[in-house]
């Protein structure tokens, strides 16, 4: 799985971090308070989010592996986590950066998630995170990797998942069909087989709690308005791209969603994140 440009990332960043749910965050910080130092993997790292914005939460001394399968995206989070540190430094392969008191080590790893998986779990990190992820895996392989982390004891912080959610301000008489058409491109193969899409979060859940994981989920909707034009002008290509995919509605149609949008006042995206831990 690859294709996601580094521009469309970056401009989503600032959303991403704003909807995190501030309870869940807390939760895991808790959770590792106690620890001086902590080693966490991330998967599908993208250019390096996930890492700026969980490493607050976390004890003063990090070790982070970020995997990706996109080579290109694992240079860019190499030059943005650089960029975005008080202090940085190359070691070996490894980055070492500080950023707000944390002193925090960074690898970078290319692997290929449907086959590599038990591979990179094999690392035994403290933590696995991820970010705007798992909707796009599919059930089959969902179950694989909620086993593989079972079977380790391993604790999963993920956010940011699709949720089927989609609300906009001022509405249009084609909203319904366009959401109904997009979740259902959000169910396509997107390199792991059919994409659970909107329910990954309940397969996620369900998953954990049947290896007797402690599992905790809270909402983490993207929050637009039209000082955002950029991104909801981005957003709204993209979802009307994946609905022209489906075939499912007329060109007339979906253009005039799109040309209505350009003048969106809010809107709201939806997503959830999940804390599961074994207790």
């Amino acid at each position: 799985m690859s294709g996601f440009s580094p521009d469309w990332l970056a401009l989503r960043e600032p959303a991403d971090h704003a909807a995190r749910n501030p309870q869940l965050l807390a939760a895991v910080g808790a959770h590792f308070a106690a620890k001086g130092s902590i080693t966490v993997v991330d998967l599908g790292c993208g250019a390096g989010s996930n890492l700026r914005g969980t490493f607050a939460a976390l004890p003063a001394r990090q070790h982070w592996t970020l995997v990706d399968y996109d080579p290109r995206l694992l240079a860019v989070a190499r030059e943005r986590l650089a960029g975005w540190a008080d202090e940085a430094r190359e070691q070996g392969e490894e980055l070492v950066i500080a950023k707000a008191g944390k002193s925090i080590s960074v690898d970078f790893r290319q692997a290929d998630l449907t086959r590599d998986l038990e591979w990179i779990l094999g690392w035994q990190p403290d933590l696995v995170t991820a970010a705007a992820l798992f909707d796009l895996t599919s059930r089959r392989w969902l179950e694989r990797f909620v086993a593989a982390l079972a079977s380790q004891r391993l604790p999963l912080y993920t956010v940011l998942s699709y949720d089927g959610r989609e609300r906009w301000e001022p509405p249009h008489p084609a909203d319904a069909r366009m959401l109904a058409a997009f979740n259902h491109h959000q169910r396509t193969d997107k390199g792991f087989g059919p994409a659970a899409g909107p329910d990954a979060t309940d397969i996620l859940a369900e998953a954990f709690r049947k290896a007797g994981f402690a599992v905790s989920t809270g909402d983490s909707p993207w929050l637009l308005d039209a000082g955002q034009r950029e991104l909801t002008g981005e957003l709204a290509q993209g979802i009307a791209g994946a609905v022209r995919e489906t075939g499912h509605l007329e060109p007339e149609l979906v253009s005039a969603w799109l040309e209505a949008r350009q003048t969106m006042v809010a809107g709201m995206i939806g997503h959830h994140d999940v804390w599961a831990r074994p207790v």
